[in-house]
């Protein structure tokens, strides 16, 4: 049963060393991430499970101890899923859970063993729900850890430039995470989403799944669009 999630978003510029000089500007968001795993880690669960968007390569189970890395982004920064289990995987974590063991590893997560799940963006709506119920039911005490971004079309030299339909769909994700509404998530639309580049769409649509019947209420930590594109952090408990 889901007992509590996390919602973060998932730019690499989370990390200070990608981010470089700009490294200061994103520090309510890294300080509000710091916040929604803390709310994690009072729950107590018996696992945690990370959900990110991945592309074709990244999608799928990964093990803890899975590695990541920011090297694609220039830096020389690794990242591990937690303690190495031992268990074989060659696969290197994609951006959205590399980000997820980095910030992680920055709060010194020790609470559960770790596990994460790499989501493609077309998966349909239903099949994240059906997925979500299947995390739940892992084990008596679930916790989620789900990174995505919200649009990124907020504004002219946003990576997806400006559309007047962003700040509306942020605005309800926003609604809808603040306030634990899995009816809302279930809502929203993947062909929008797709066309406003909102990453967190599908991992946001499988916490619903998760979520239905937990009874959790929702606090929402952060919103706002630094470069352009909506960045949320809500915590589930």
């Amino acid at each position: 049963m889901l007992v509590a999630a996390a919602v973060c978003p998932c730019p690499p510029l989370l990390v200070p060393e990608v981010a470089a000089g700009a490294a200061p500007e994103l520090d309510p968001v890294r300080s509000a991430c710091d916040d929604a795993l803390g709310v994690l880690a009072a729950a107590r669960p018996d696992t945690l499970v990370v959900v990110g968007p991945a592309g074709r390569s990244g999608r799928g189970r990964h093990p803890q101890g899975a590695r990541g890395s920011f090297s694609g982004f220039g830096v020389d920064v690794a990242v591990r899923l937690g303690p190495a289990t031992g268990e074989d995987d060659e696969r290197e974590l994609p951006p959205s859970l590399a980000v997820a063991a980095w910030l992680l590893e920055r709060t010194g997560w020790a609470d559960a063993p770790i596990e994460a799940l790499g989501v493609g963006e077309p998966l349909e709506p239903e099949r994240c729900l059906e997925t979500g119920r299947e995390l739940a039911a892992r084990a008596g005490r679930v916790a989620l850890l789900v990174m995505g971004d919200a649009s990124a079309c907020r504004s002219l030299k946003a990576p997806g430039y400006l559309d007047e339909r962003a700040a509306p769909f942020d605005a309800a994700a926003a609604r809808a995470l603040g306030s634990a509404d899995v009816a809302a998530l279930k809502a929203l639309d993947p062909g929008l989403a797709y066309e406003l580049k909102a990453s967190g769409r599908a991992p946001w649509q499988v916490l619903a799944g998760a979520a239905e019947g937990a009874g959790l209420g929702g606090t929402l930590l952060y919103d706002d669009a630094p470069y352009g594109v909506g960045y949320l952090v809500a915590a589930w408990s």
